[in-house]
């Protein structure tokens, strides 16, 4: 991507050492359900990218259940900073092109104005709205708080453990979180959570797919907007991205058995799928996963 003449955002919050003592672990909200440690390690790798916060797979000590954050204490209130570094620098100039381009679309595609949400960079571990998160369940979004959380190593992780390299891909990851930040502001997301709370777990679990699907194609609609950025290969990164982490392909190559009824982002084609979908049309009405009944 071509990013050098793009401003950068001012929502972005540097918390990066505020945790302390590493990436070190923290008590899981695991209740009494019979959840075996594989079912646990599978979780966490699905919710290792591209989703909302894991705790929330998890099921949360209040309130859990998929797409249902644990809402925590408040986090600490924090300043944002200048970004330091070049990869810093580029966080931000592509949180400012999903702001430019959702304070366009929500007036003429939603009839309304956009608040745009923050951005926290940490490493290590953090205290969000939903609750405390290390670096080990990757980016999210919070919805009772209304902001982004991003390790900044993660996009490394995305390179060498999914084999996802390249400046789209990471653009991607941002822009797939703020689709959710998009959902929570159009109401869906506690449509999706209310819905969630009278299903059974396989319910809760097709549900979450459909908004995963969701956030998919609404980084998609973001891509179509910035074409004049994207570069030879961008659009090829995005999709080798969304292959990589689609549910099916994280349960084979963790050596598990590949089960449906356990998915909550999707396939790699039906995240490829999506995506595309976005970035053809720009067209937010093109992303209603739910009423789709193909995904």
């Amino acid at each position: 991507m071509n990013l050098d003449d793009e401003e950068e955002s001012g929502n972005i919050i540097d918390r990066r050492g505020e945790g302390g003592g590493g990436p070190g672990g923290f008590g899981l909200p695991i209740g009494g359900g019979g959840m075996g440690l594989g079912t646990i390690a599978i979780l966490m790798v699905l919710g290792l990218v591209f989703g909302i916060n894991p705790l929330s797979l998890l099921g949360g000590a209040s309130g859990g259940g998929v797409g249902g954050p644990s809402i925590g204490q408040p986090q600490p209130a924090a300043t944002g900073t200048a970004p330091a570094s070049a990869h810093d620098r580029f966080v931000a100039r592509v949180l400012g092109t999903t702001e430019r381009t959702w304070a366009e679309l929500f007036p003429a595609q939603l009839g309304q104005p956009y608040p745009p949400p923050k951005l926290n960079l940490f490493s290590g571990r953090v205290q969000s709205g939903c609750g405390p998160a290390n670096s080990g369940m990757g980016p999210f979004y919070c919805p009772a708080d209304r902001q982004v959380y991003l390790d900044t190593g993660f996009f490394d992780e995305l390179s060498r453990r999914f084999g996802a390299p390249g400046d789209f891909a990471a653009a991607y990851v941002i822009a797939h979180e703020v689709g959710h930040h998009v959902q929570t502001v159009l109401g869906i997301s506690d449509e999706v959570n209310r819905a969630s709370r009278s299903l059974g777990q396989a319910g809760a679990n097709a549900l979450s797919v459909r908004q995963e699907l969701q956030a998919d194609c609404l980084a998609g609609v973001w891509a179509h907007h910035n074409r004049a950025l994207l570069e030879p290969g961008d659009v090829e990164e995005g999709m080798r991205a969304a292959q990589a982490i689609g549910d099916d392909r994280l349960q084979a190559d963790a050596g598990q058995s590949v089960q449906p009824e356990a998915f909550t982002h999707g396939t790699s084609a039906q995240r490829m799928r999506w995506l595309r979908r976005g970035l053809d049309t720009g067209e937010v009405r093109a992303c209603d996963t739910f009423a789709a009944r193909q995904l």
